[in-house]
C-alpha cells in the first residue's frame, strides 16, 4: 500500500477543498472538523481503483461486505461528539478501514477501536502505523460488548446499526458522555445521540441514515 498522502488529480488538495465546501453546504459548521476533513487523505483508506471517488460525498466498498461511511456522516458524528467538550478516552465500535478512527484521533486523548472482522483490522492497523497515529488502540472483538477495560468513555461512536442500543455500550459511557449510534433495521435506521447525565440517559434524533447491520461474534476472515 503506497503512502501517497498528498494525492494528485481527483485525490489532490483541490478535491479535498471541494469536499469541505460540500460539507459546509450540508450543514457542517465546525471549522475544526472541516480542517481535519481537508487534511486527512481519505483515498489512503480505500482501494486504489476507487481513489478517484475518494472525495465524493458517498460511501464506498472496503471489502468484506463493508463500506467506508460518506464524509458527511463522519463529519456530522464527530461534530456532535466534540461540541463544547474535551475528550479523554473515546470508544469506536466498527474500525472498518480506519478513516473515522483517524478523524476522531485528532480530537481525543486516546481512541479505543473495536472491529469484529480480522482482515479489516489488520489493514487498518497498517494505516495507523504509516500515519503515525500513536493515540489509537485496536482490538479484534465483538463490538456489542465494547471495551470495558478502558471505560468509562467520554464519547462512543458506533459505525454499524444494531436493532437496539447494546446495554454494554450504555454502561461504558461516562457521566456527561455521548453515545452516537445508528439504530434500526435496513431502510429504517435513525442516528441517535444519547447523553448520560447523573441519573438518566437523554436521547436525541439526529438524522435518517443507512449503515451496515451490527453483527455479533468475531470474524477471522483475512
Amino acid at each position: 500500500m503506497p503512502l501517497d498522502l498528498d494525492g494528485i488529480g481527483m485525490t489532490s488538495q483541490r478535491a479535498r477543498d471541494r469536499l469541505a465546501r460540500t460539507l459546509i453546504e450540508m450543514g457542517i459548521e465546525s471549522e475544526l472538523i472541516l480542517d481535519v476533513m481537508r487534511k486527512i487523505p481519505r483515498h489512503f483508506f480505500i482501494d486504489e481503483a476507487l481513489a478517484s471517488r475518494a472525495y465524493e460525498n458517498t460511501a464506498l466498498p472496503i471489502g468484506f461486505n463493508q463500506t467506508i461511511s460518506q464524509p458527511y456522516i463522519v463529519a456530522k458524528m464527530t461534530e456532535v461528539l466534540i461540541k463544547n467538550k474535551e475528550l479523554g478516552n473515546v470508544l469506536e465500535i466498527g474500525t472498518g478501514c480506519g478513516y473515522q478512527t483517524v478523524v476522531m484521533a485528532q480530537f481525543a486523548k486516546y481512541v479505543y477501536t473495536v472491529e469484529r472482522i480480522d482482515g479489516l483490522l489488520i489493514r487498518a492497523r497498517e494505516r495507523f502505523q504509516k500515519l503515525n497515529s500513536s493515540n489509537i488502540r485496536t482490538k479484534h472483538s465483538d463490538g456489542n460488548i465494547g471495551w470495558p477495560a478502558h471505560g468509562p468513555y467520554d464519547g462512543i461512536i458506533v459505525s454499524a446499526a444494531p436493532v437496539g442500543v447494546p446495554k454494554a455500550l450504555i454502561e461504558q459511557l461516562a457521566i456527561g458522555g455521548r453515545l452516537i449510534i445508528p439504530i434500526g433495521e435496513t431502510g429504517k435506521q435513525k442516528l441517535l445521540l444519547i447523553t448520560r447525565s447523573q441519573d438518566e440517559y437523554i436521547e436525541e434524533y439526529l438524522d435518517s441514515v443507512s449503515f451496515v447491520p451490527m453483527l455479533s461474534g468475531i470474524d477471522a476472515s483475512r
